[in-house]
């Protein structure tokens, strides 16, 4: 089934059918290079690596026998794929599974990586927990010094990458990692709110924690796909505060089912952080 990259996205904020025999062509691909121009990354060159993990915990098909399974879903999207996945498209695919029978899990997960390699143009990894089994219980914490005590008033909400102009302060490197909750953005078509928990590891010149809080609250009237944040917050601070060492992690609260939580670096592979609390 071929799935092509979307000019206009076809579901978010429209009346949709929930088909539920299997249905590739329900995906929508949206090219990563559209937001990565706005804040001037270029795809040839790209300045991070990593990955977005997206998790379904609505899952469901049938057995050979017709008998339903339920499941969880990881599907790790990387970086380089050309492509991101609208996610209403992706939450309307896997609803085609529900009446759909399979022979086995394995059937199961290669029509999805398949299918959603064919869509991201790029080899995604898609890891599924049938019967709810094997998949890690435990809930982490945020890491690292948390800056959302920081007693500061509030009475801008416009997005301004300026907060971190300067914010980079003079002295000696420091190795530090930061966190806050207050990440909160909404969605570029519908306007729905994405909440969020943010983790930003660095080292270099040690950067100033108010300029960095109020630099990310200023997301919260802010228009992009989860994604996009990402990498806009990994530039914007790459820009202003010149890190020598980067990485940013978000985990957002689901919706419709699913999260998803981008990761971007140019010093890591992979971030030691599970499941949170909101998710």
């Amino acid at each position: 089934m071929h799935i092509q990259k979307q000019d206009k996205i076809t579901h978010l904020g429209a009346n949709s059918d929930y088909p539920d025999q299997y249905a590739p062509a329900l995906l929508e691909a949206l090219p990563r290079a559209r937001g990565r121009d706005l804040i001037g990354v270029d795809e040839r060159q790209l300045p991070f690596s990593g990955f977005d993990l997206w998790t379904a915990f609505e899952l469901s098909w049938l057995n050979a026998k017709g008998k339903p399974v339920v499941g969880i879903g990881e599907f790790t999207f990387p970086h380089s794929s050309s492509n991101l996945i609208e996610s209403k498209s992706f939450k309307l695919y896997l609803n085609s599974f529900n009446q759909t029978r399979f022979d086995s899990v394995e059937q199961v997960s290669a029509a999805m990586q398949q299918d959603l390699s064919q869509a991201a143009n790029g080899q995604v990894t898609v890891k599924l927990y049938p019967g709810l089994e094997g998949y890690p219980a435990q809930i982490d914490r945020l890491p690292g010094i948390n800056i959302d005590d920081l007693d500061i008033a509030v009475d801008d909400f416009a997005f301004k990458p300026e907060y971190l102009s300067g914010a980079a302060e003079r002295g000696e490197p420091v190795s530090e990692t930061l966190s806050s909750n207050l990440l909160k953005s909404n969605c570029l078509v519908t306007n729905q709110p994405d909440w969020g928990s943010v983790v930003i590891r660095y080292e270099g010149r040690k950067i100033d924690r108010e300029s960095l809080l109020r630099y990310l609250i200023s997301f919260r009237q802010h228009n992009e796909f989860h994604e996009q944040c990402v990498e806009r917050i990994f530039n914007d601070i790459k820009q202003s505060c010149r890190p020598e060492k980067l990485s940013v992690f978000a985990r957002y609260t689901r919706r419709g089912g699913l999260d998803i939580n981008p990761f971007r670096s140019d010093f890591e592979t992979a971030p030691a952080l599970g499941r949170l609390i909101r998710q």
